[in-house]
């Protein structure tokens, strides 16, 4: 086991995203996994029921416990849901000397449509968090989309977001692709150095719940085992491409991925 990855994100009860895929991808990429729960979800393959709020103060003592005991290689943040929580974990990151990369997924809306952050919270993610403590940030179209003001419909759409979202402060951006049409899925990595484009094959399937959470996750951990940028993408990339080409099509609506693909069972 290598590669510490604290994870603050909301919780599925339906195991397919947030929390439960976090942990899920980081132990299958070999890395050791803690957590901040910043809200719970009731949720299902076919969307989210309800949301219950767990406190500011209380996902931060989450944060400083296992920080100031187990240490963390890597922080990936995914969601927030709140104001008040991305103050607090800014106010927290603020005062830390030594805090190790940040991979920050933007999630704002659930696969089934649902909003997971309130209105003044993505305002909050974007002047606290990825202006001043993102390393990586891994934002889909319709985040991008909500983070830039932009219209994409396009590569060049997608490269001109990037762009403009690595001006605000991240080392790197992910623009990932699944959202427009096609065969492929063209996902954009921007950084100073450039832009580098990963290709794959297109599913067709339901059974996407989780892609962005895992893939978020599994880039934390690539990050934390001491990969460079671009080496820990393409591993992320292709974890999940096989997670989805394998997922076991479990529920009536957007099932789970494979998480557990690349893990040897026990004789």
């Amino acid at each position: 086991m290598q590669g510490r990855v604290l994870i603050i994100a909301g919780s599925d009860s339906g195991g397919g995203a947030g929390i439960q895929a976090d942990i899920k991808t980081v132990t299958a990429l070999n890395g050791f996994a803690a957590t901040a729960i910043t809200a719970l979800t009731a949720q299902n393959t076919l969307g989210v029921q309800s949301i219950e709020d767990v406190s500011a103060q209380f996902v931060i003592e989450q944060i400083r416990v296992v920080l100031e005991d187990i240490g963390a290689d890597a922080i990936k943040i995914g969601m927030l849901h709140r104001r008040e929580i991305v103050e607090a974990v800014a106010d927290y990151f603020d005062a830390e000397n030594n805090l190790p990369p940040v991979i920050l997924d933007p999630v704002m809306i659930a696969k089934g449509g649902a909003a997971l952050v309130a209105d003044d919270a993505s305002d909050a993610i974007k002047s606290r968090l990825i202006t001043s403590h993102t390393h990586i940030l891994t934002p889909n179209i319709p985040e991008a989309e909500q983070l830039t003001g932009l219209k994409i419909e396009s590569l060049s759409d997608m490269e001109k977001a990037g762009r403009k979202l690595l001006e605000m402060g991240p080392i790197a951006v992910l623009m990932k692709g699944g959202h427009r049409d096609g065969e492929y899925v063209v996902d954009l990595l921007v950084s100073p150095e450039g832009v580098q484009s990963f290709s794959h094959e297109r599913f067709d399937t339901l059974h996407t719940h989780g892609t962005g959470c895992t893939l978020s996750s599994a880039i934390a951990t690539g990050i934390a085992q001491g990969f460079p940028v671009k080496k820990a993408i393409g591993r992320a990339l292709r974890y999940v491409h096989t997670a989805i080409e394998q997922a076991p099509g479990i529920g009536g609506g957007h099932g789970p991925l494979d998480h557990a693909h690349n893990v040897m069972p026990f004789d």
